[in-house]
């Protein structure tokens, strides 16, 4: 799949969220239908209420960074203080002007020229291809804005929604790790996925 041919959403890159303020990595992106934006700390209470407080969002994979409001605020902070960073990606997704997800880029290696992809889609808003469409926006700008080759992500291999993004937005399948993921006493396999720019 090319992302070189985006003409179906509409996606472009703001240079800059603020005035006089070098966002590097984490650029405002707008889509057809959503709003990828660096976090504000008024965020943190709906990150809290949809994802940390929703045991369904953790399900798959165990990891819940915002499990309590603290948590939520502390990571919501983190993220703001890492904007200066070229290689630190971290939005908040937004529909009709309301906090549905985040997604973000982690682990950039340098040596590999390789970073992996995250997406949280809140429950109620699941369903209407949102992961997909915030999924092709990211791809599309960290492989050629930022010159990233490879984009890695994961799924547990009962995460349906997930697997789908991933594929519909080209990336390949690569691998599963038979009983890798042990969460809340049930185990999946881990589904490796790449894009390759």
């Amino acid at each position: 799949m090319s992302f070189m041919n985006m003409s179906c959403i509409d996606i472009f890159w703001i240079a800059a969220w603020k005035k006089g303020t070098d966002m590097s990595g984490t650029v405002p992106i707008k889509t057809e239908r959503l709003l990828l934006r660096p976090h504000v700390i008024e965020d943190a209470d709906q990150v809290y209420a949809l994802f940390g407080a929703d045991e369904k969002m953790y399900e798959y994979s165990g990891w819940n960074p915002y499990a309590t409001p603290e948590m939520a605020k502390e990571y919501v902070q983190r993220c703001i203080d890492s904007y200066n960073d070229e290689y630190f990606f971290g939005w908040a997704i937004e529909a009709d002007r309301r906090l549905i997800g985040t997604v973000g880029a982690y682990d950039y290696d340098k040596d590999k020229n390789s970073i992996e992809l995250g997406i949280s889609i809140a429950r109620n808003s699941w369903g209407k291809g949102y992961a997909t469409e915030a999924v092709k926006a990211v791809i599309g700008y960290l492989a050629h804005e930022k010159q990233i080759r490879t984009i890695t992500a994961w799924c547990a291999s009962k995460n349906i929604g997930s697997k789908r993004a991933m594929e519909k937005n080209g990336m390949k399948f690569t691998g599963a790790e038979k009983g890798a993921l042990k969460i809340n006493g049930k185990t999946f396999d881990k589904l490796n996925f790449a894009y390759e720019g």
